[in-house]
């Protein structure tokens, strides 16, 4: 009897084990399926008005999906393919990531020693920030800055140039005391692998990724994507009316946003990350280092939206969210006619890439958030209706504010001066140069590649019309003891005070064969002032038993003293062309050199 007993609960119990582990199987293997993701791609591309989009899904080491969507050209009919170029934006800052972490694998840099170490004139406007700013720190967003993208967006300036520039941008916080997004950090990333490297980032970049990764269509430049069979053209969405826009080309901040690739290569990509940075049997980057790139570095201080995204973090070119449970790395891309989205989740082994070739779109998040459920097995958020209804309130308070802007305009107010005496160049170390034009009975305003017109709003006051991105900015122009109009500010980024940028003098006054003419000795009773000319282009003033000074062109034949505010020298021309006198103006009185 007591043997049969055993022999009922011992097969009882394993009865009971074997339809628990069925039932724990049912739970621990959802049904997963892409069936229907095509139609509600379509059908979400629709309603968001975007012409063409790919996506590729990889999962468990392969390619599960990879289609092209609408049209890569809407006037030629000409439909997208998985090897459709895009330009993926700020995708491109993850490349940049990987490649600091293979030179810390070579042990060219490391993620915690300061810039300076490697380049000795990294500098900031913080001195602290200067000396202690590491690659890591380059990587995620910390540096104190706030976007400054004016700087570099639609200008003609170098990586250099850019580089040099940055002791003259303005942070707005402390560093790392806030997680800021930033471009020209990135950028700076990319200058420093060139430099310890000894080639360029896009020759690095390419050989150690691209070529590993048999990514031999991908890409720098929107330029050699045009050279392509296969490419998608740019849209943009303008008085609910989507159409094609001009390329723009970001080939100087390229470590921070101009990679064009395609979803086929694209793939490639992600399986690199999943698969801990092992392509085949080669280790392209070190499971240490990549661990790193990986891993939080810094809070996005937000407040939650959703009960399905959690706080979000930033690693080094890559965001990190919890999503409904599941570790989620992503990072999305956009520049002016595309919008993209890499991302996947190494604990479940899925990822994905969603390349859309329309500005500022939403669609790469809503299809990578339902594609991840389907895989998943979870059920369907609505993160279309959501955004939609998000979007929609966004808009209407934007109309409002547009209504409310002009609500302090002081009518029936003039200008202080004529048209005339505004017009001219007028440059800040940082930002460059923007010019005043007369144009017609009006003024026009240019800056980097962009320009419209200059009008009138109230007082010194003008507003400049950006005609290709169809939004204005307001112009103050401020005057000098003189009276002379010296300067004007604009409120290029949000985040810092104005940029202030300072009125140059003409061109001529810095030429050989105008300054020249003034070189000589003026005699004031006993004292001699000579005017001799440095390195052809700087005029110096000499006085017995006095420092030199350089003269700064001011205005006309008015130069000023560097350094010695409200002290300034006019030479004067009689009607034969001839420098006769120099006068001196100072704040103690005048007084008249005659030229010996």
């Amino acid at each position: 009897m007591k043997n049969r007993f055993f022999k009922f609960v011992s097969f009882a119990l394993v009865l009971f084990l074997f339809l628990y582990s069925g039932l724990l199987a049912q739970k621990v293997e959802p049904k997963v399926s892409l069936k229907g993701f095509p139609e509600f791609v379509t059908k979400t591309m629709a309603e968001w008005k975007v012409p063409g989009l790919a996506i590729s899904i990889v999962k468990d080491g392969k390619v599960i999906f990879a289609e092209g969507f609408g049209f890569r050209d809407v006037k030629q009919a000409l439909k997208v393919t998985p090897q459709t170029l895009f330009a993926i934006g700020s995708c491109s800052k993850a490349f940049t990531a990987v490649d600091v972490g293979i030179l810390v694998d070579e042990a060219k840099l490391e993620w915690d020693k300061p810039v300076r170490t490697y380049l000795p004139s990294f500098k900031l406007y913080d001195a602290f920030a200067s000396e202690r700013m590491t690659p890591r720190d380059l990587l995620c967003h910390r540096s104190g800055l706030p976007r400054h993208d004016s700087v570099w967006y639609g200008s003609t300036f170098t990586r250099k140039e850019l580089f040099d520039r940055l002791q003259y941008l303005e942070p707005s916080k402390d560093f790392r005391a806030l997680w800021q997004y930033q471009n020209l950090m990135f950028m700076t990333a990319g200058y420093l692998v060139s430099q310890i490297a000894g080639t360029s980032w896009e020759k690095f970049t390419a050989e150690r990724i691209f070529v590993p990764l048999g990514m031999k269509a991908s890409n720098f430049s929107v330029i050699e994507s045009q050279k392509a069979a296969d490419f998608a053209f740019p849209y943009a969405e303008r008085e609910q009316k989507v159409e094609q826009i001009p390329f723009r080309n970001i080939d100087e901040i390229g470590p921070a946003g101009s990679i064009n690739s395609n979803v086929t290569e694209m793939a490639n990509w992600v399986l690199l990350h999943l698969s801990k940075g092992k392509w085949g049997e080669k280790q392209i980057i070190s499971e240490a280092s990549l661990n790193q790139i990986h891993s939080p570095q810094m809070v996005i201080s937000q407040p939650l939206r959703y009960d399905e995204v959690l706080y979000s973090s930033y690693a080094m070119g890559w965001m990190i969210t919890p999503y409904r449970g599941h570790l989620l790395l992503a990072h999305g891309g956009g520049i002016d006619g595309f919008t993209a989205l890499v991302s996947f989740m190494p604990r479940d082994k899925i990822g994905m890439v969603i390349l859309t070739n329309l500005s500022g779109n939403p669609v790469p998040q809503i299809l990578a958030y339902n594609a991840y459920e389907r895989l998943l097995g979870l059920d369907q958020v609505p993160w279309n209706k959501r955004i939609k209804e998000e979007m929609d309130k966004a808009k209407a308070e934007a109309e409002k504010l547009k209504k409310e802007k002009d609500k302090d305009r002081k009518l029936n107010t003039k200008p202080s001066h004529a048209l005339e005496d505004y017009v001219g160049e007028y440059e800040h170390p940082g930002y460059g140069i923007i010019t005043v034009e007369k144009e017609g009975d009006g003024l026009k305003g240019k800056y980097n590649s962009f320009s419209g017109p200059l009008t009138h709003y109230h007082y010194d006051i003008f507003e400049l019309k950006n005609e290709l991105l169809n939004m204005s900015q307001k112009i103050t122009f401020s005057t000098d003891l003189k009276g002379n109009i010296f300067s004007l500010s604009i409120q290029m980024e949000p985040a810092v005070k104005e940029i202030v940028f300072t009125r140059m003098a003409e061109k001529k006054m810095t030429e050989k064969s105008f300054l020249e003419k003034f070189v000589g000795q003026y005699a004031l009773e006993q004292v001699v002032a000579t005017i001799s000319l440095k390195d052809e282009k700087t005029l110096i003033l000499s006085v017995a038993g006095q420092p030199e000074y350089e003269l700064i062109p001011y205005k006309g034949t008015e130069f000023n003293l560097k350094g010695l505010p409200g002290f300034s020298v006019e030479f004067k021309i009689d009607p034969s062309g001839a420098v006769t006198e120099a006068v001196f103006k100072q704040p103690n009185g005048v007084f008249t050199a005659k030229r010996k």
